[in-house]
């Protein structure tokens, strides 16, 4: 018996090594190939992941990149992110190459892990989806298109600080910007403003939104698998909303134009094809997510800055009160209104510089090619950073001072400012996005002052940037 459980033993032990042998070949072939750009490639399987999350979660993203460019003074390094071979292209020139080679050289990439909480019901992968979604949002998220949403984005941003703000003296920004965004994501998307109904999308979509970018171990209790189990719950109540809208439609009781969702019902693809029930779903909750989070984190710096810099926020506030008091008693906020608001927009764009939603994405190289004299294979995954341009001093000078006249005239340099991506894969919510902050910066300043109650609260980026106890504030409104 004792033989047994000792060849037992080697057995277990042979199997361990080989599999690490494996392992670290597979980790060293996937570097072996010549002219490979500088860099290291870490552990096997977990690479460089642990510190270029963990800068982030230390409150400073830009310093995973910054420490690399100096190191290798290069423009370009390898290393390995989330188990994969990758290269991390920098500054504007990188950006340029990679925003203009779009599905020449690189195409989308993200993790599988993305495929299990947003699955398509046409069984392709989340990067197909995505390409659909961008032949079908332009006609509604085009700023003509948008134009006649100003005054619901304002009706729904009143009714927010009515509940959430108003009659109190502290609040948490962080949670209360989430709620506006959300609300009006739903409004917009799906004409629903009932805050009930809101209500009840929201604690399984915020379990959602954490799955996307937590560990992906699908196990019961852990934040991706409640991440999948709150997707399949909000699929299942979308086409609960899908079903009924089509009889609405059918009945005349709902407008073509009401919403993407009526949109997304009545438009056929090139082939005369109607999307399914299922599929609108998908792409509705892609929106909710796309929509939400990052314009949330945007509203929060804002209010963090504005509580740092008094002089800045009386700029605003001048700006804003002006065009307050040139509206009728309940006349609400329109197109002319928002073009005035030019101040307010360059200090949300520095807010934007400093505190990017969007800290980069990924691309995949979908075939050989040299870059910067570096050769990239084909099959790596490529990272741009929004941090390599936003904080490099060749950029925008003085890098960490907040100085809204940067985007004064012509602005920035061309492909130095990238919050929302560039190229064909450009955010195509941006110009909905400035609507939404401007309405909230309009019907926030217009309201109070505030003071933050934490001075030197921690900032984490995970893998947006938030405040690490929400942003905790003393309102002081305006007399009547």
């Amino acid at each position: 018996m004792e033989h047994f459980y000792l060849s037992l033993l080697l057995l277990f032990v042979s199997f361990v090594t080989l599999s690490l042998f494996v392992l670290f070949y597979r980790h060293k072939s996937n570097y072996s190939a010549p002219n490979l750009p500088p860099g290291k490639p870490g552990l096997p399987i977990v690479g460089e992941s642990l510190e270029f999350l963990s800068t982030g979660w230390k409150g400073h993203p830009e310093k995973f990149i910054f420490d690399r460019i100096a190191k290798y003074s290069s423009q370009v390094f390898k290393t390995n992110i989330l188990g994969e071979p990758a290269a991390v292209f920098c500054g504007a020139a990188g950006n340029k190459f990679l925003f203009s080679n779009e599905n020449k050289l690189v195409t989308a990439w993200w993790p599988s892990s993305v495929d299990k909480i947003f699955p398509s019901s046409l069984q392709t992968s989340s990067k197909e989806e995505s390409k659909k979604m961008r032949k079908l949002l332009p006609q509604f998220l085009k700023p003509e298109a948008l134009q006649r949403y100003i005054g619901i984005m304002d009706t729904i941003a009143q009714r927010h600080f009515a509940s959430g703000w108003e009659n109190k003296d502290e609040v948490v920004v962080f949670p209360l910007a989430k709620r506006y965004t959300f609300w009006l994501a739903c409004r917009l998307f799906l004409s629903i403003e009932d805050p009930n109904h809101v209500a009840k999308f929201e604690g399984p979509f915020h379990l959602l939104a954490s799955g996307i970018i937590s560990l992906p171990i699908d196990l019961p209790g852990t934040p991706f698998n409640r991440g999948i189990k709150a997707s399949n719950f909000i699929r299942k109540e979308l086409v609960k909303i899908i079903k009924q809208r089509k009889v609405d439609l059918a009945e005349g009781k709902a407008s073509p134009t009401q919403d993407i969702l009526s949109h997304m019902l009545l438009t056929s693809d090139e082939n005369g094809q109607f999307m399914n029930e299922m599929d609108i779903a998908d792409k509705i909750l892609g929106l909710l997510i796309g929509g939400h989070d990052t314009a949330s984190a945007a509203c929060t710096f804002i209010v963090k800055y504005l509580a740092e810099l008094p002089h800045m926020y009386e700029e605003v506030y001048k700006e804003q009160i002006e065009i307050a008091n040139s509206k009728a008693p309940g006349e609400l906020l329109n197109w002319d209104d928002i073009q005035k608001m030019k101040y307010s927009w360059n200090v949300a764009c520095e807010v934007l510089r400093l505190a990017p939603p969007l800290q980069g994405a990924f691309r995949e190289a979908i075939n050989d090619f040299i870059f910067n004299g570096f050769s990239i294979p084909k099959g790596w995954k490529l990272y741009w950073s929004a941090n390599s341009t936003h904080r490099n001093p060749e950029c925008f000078p003085d890098p960490l001072k907040f100085d809204p006249s940067r985007f004064e005239g012509n602005g920035p340099a061309p492909y130095t400012f990238v919050p929302f991506g560039g190229g064909p894969r450009m955010c195509p919510g941006k110009e909905y996005a400035r609507l939404e902050i401007l309405v909230f910066m309009h019907n926030l300043v217009k309201r109070f002052k505030w003071e933050k109650l934490l001075p030197d609260e921690k900032i984490i980026v995970d893998p947006m940037p938030m405040p690490a106890k929400g942003l905790p504030v003393h309102l002081y409104p305006h007399k009547a």
